[in-house]
């Protein structure tokens, strides 16, 4: 008798702990650069651009030093949902296929009674595993009308595709899945990716004003390692009128098969909007561009026009996703179930806004480096608060979600749980430094093959394959416009570095490093390859 009741004991203490473990809600942009978003208070925050966002904010932890450690799209997605590093879990760069059978922290959810769903954009070529529910995008995806895989095949929901996702995810919270168990939610949006094409009913935001400029928009890179200067991302050389920037741009557009360095993603959406959704496109564009036009602007003054429009329309996308933001946590509300929940909100990287003159991400310079993360957990996590001191990573987030699940965290992972951080604890020994690696190269934009370590003041840089290092003093120069490398001032300090970076790559077990390339072979990488030609 003694032994029935003890183990209905048991029994009932286990459920209890498991209706107690918190229910996950993760979402996850593309490309959202920290500094816009106006709890970051970076030099966009004027124009209000995340009000639920810094709402979320208000209710949890924003992390100031949040750092990826591979800044693209699928290589940061496979670090996040491994806890490993890019030459561990095996995708280094977009052209690589996920090994969807490994060790992941949503299979590992499954396995301490979590119910887990997928929405959006995964990018990780392989079937996505590990999930009881999912609905992704194929690629990168499509803005308007996109196609979606699922278990079943392929479908195609109408309408725009911040606003599919979203809807998704809402309706699985509400009526698929199993209400009594604690469930991790993946709501990944496609925005605010190039080629930023926002919502209908944003168009209209920041249209007759113009939103403030970077104070690097006209950097010229003379003081970085030669593959600054034979980048393909400039703002001024790289970005489209057409393709980007939908100057005169229709399905019928009879300059869509010209060459080139071109994502012409928002002529194939063009091609898909249904009519109301392409008139209203088209009304909207229209005028503005028949005054470029008739404006005939060059130099200086063309390059701040299509900062305004690129920096307009990328905003707009993020407004989506903050709206997004503010349905999910309205539906937590609604449902009764936000004081168990944990939302986390993170993008794969930061983004150049016109910062340096450029758009996409990809360097180990801070606006690509840094990466938003804010995290609101009810009862734990002291509501407003900042962790301004500690370096985290996206290696960190697995460890995270595991540990606040109360599953056991595997050895091989190789980031920290950020829980004791969460709950306002300073953890003994957490890191003093960060690794980076980034390996896509030759490829899109021309970032070439880097790694790197950054401390508290300091960032040193290594072009291994072109032999070029940088190095720079965070503290007196944040924008990175003066390499220090040459300094015999500093001489000291960068040794030390090179050790450090040594250390680091030998912790991480990191053996991808290569050697310098062939002066041939260098000097045919420091040619410029591509140049956009506008066609006004």
């Amino acid at each position: 008798m003694r032994t029935l009741f003890a183990l209905w004991l048991a029994t009932c203490i286990l459920s209890s702990g498991a209706q107690k473990q918190p229910n996950i809600v993760f979402i996850f942009s593309d490309d959202h650069a920290p500094h816009a978003i106006g709890a970051y208070d970076g030099w966009l925050k004027s124009t209000n651009p995340t009000p639920h966002i810094d709402r979320l904010a208000s209710e949890g932890m924003l992390f100031d030093k949040s750092f990826c450690t591979n800044s693209i799209c699928g290589p940061s997605r496979a670090v996040i949902i491994t806890g490993k590093h890019s030459h561990k879990n095996g995708f280094m760069n977009n052209g690589n296929n996920f090994d969807g059978s490994q060790q992941t922290f949503p299979k590992l959810l499954q396995k301490v009674g979590y119910q887990t769903a997928m929405f959006g954009k995964w990018h990780l070529k392989s079937k996505p595993q590990g999930f009881d529910k999912w609905m992704v995008l194929p690629g990168q995806g499509l803005y308007y009308n996109p196609d979606l895989l699922t278990p079943e095949g392929k479908t195609t929901i109408e309408g725009h595709c911040t606003d599919v996702v979203t809807n998704l995810a809402v309706d699985w919270l509400k009526k698929g899945r199993n209400q009594e168990k604690p469930f991790l939610l993946m709501c990944q949006h496609k925005a605010p990716h190039r080629n930023w094409m926002p919502a209908l009913r944003h168009l209209h935001l920041w249209a007759d004003e113009d939103l403030p400029e970077p104070k690097t928009l006209f950097d010229k890179w003379e003081d970085n390692a030669s593959p600054a200067r034979w980048q393909e991302l400039e703002i001024d050389g790289h970005m489209d009128l057409q393709f980007d920037l939908f100057y005169n741009l229709t399905p019928a557009y009879k300059g869509a098969n010209k060459k080139g360095m071109f994502d012409k993603s928002a002529w194939r959406n063009m091609s898909r909007m249904t009519p109301t959704q392409l008139t209203a496109w088209r009304n909207h564009y229209a005028p503005r561009d028949a005054e470029l036009k008739k404006a005939n602007l060059k130099g200086k003054d063309l390059v701040r026009w299509k900062y305004q429009r690129y920096a307009k329309n990328y905003l707009r996308s993020v407004r989506g996703v903050d709206e997004s933001v503010g349905t999910l946590m309205r539906t937590l509300d609604e449902m009764g179930i936000s004081d168990n929940t944990i939302v986390v909100y993170s993008s794969d990287q930061g983004f150049y806004i016109g910062d340096h003159g450029w758009f996409d991400k990809r360097w180990m310079y801070e606006e690509s480096l840094l990466m938003p993360l804010i995290i609101k957990w009810p009862g734990v996590t002291k509501p407003g608060s900042r962790d301004k001191k500690h370096m985290v990573q996206n290696l960190d987030y697995a460890e995270t979600f595991l540990e606040a699940a109360g599953a056991e965290i595997p050895n091989d992972m190789q980031g920290r749980s950020l829980v004791p951080l969460l709950k306002g604890q300073t953890p003994k020994e957490w890191r003093d430094s960060i690794y980076y690696h980034y390996y896509e190269y030759p490829s899109v934009h021309q970032v070439p093959r880097h790694n790197g370590i950054r401390t508290e003041r300091y960032k040193l840089i290594q072009f291994y394959e072109f032999g070029e290092w940088e190095f720079y003093d965070l503290k007196e120069d944040p924008d990175e416009l003066q390499n220090l490398y040459k300094e015999d001032k500093y001489a000291a300090q960068i040794s030390k570095m090179k050790n450090q970076l040594e250390g680091l790559r030998r912790k991480y077990d990191d053996n991808t490093v290569g050697p310098v390339k062939p002066e041939a072979w260098r000097k045919k990488h420091r040619t410029r390859q591509f140049r956009v030609k506008d066609e006004l």
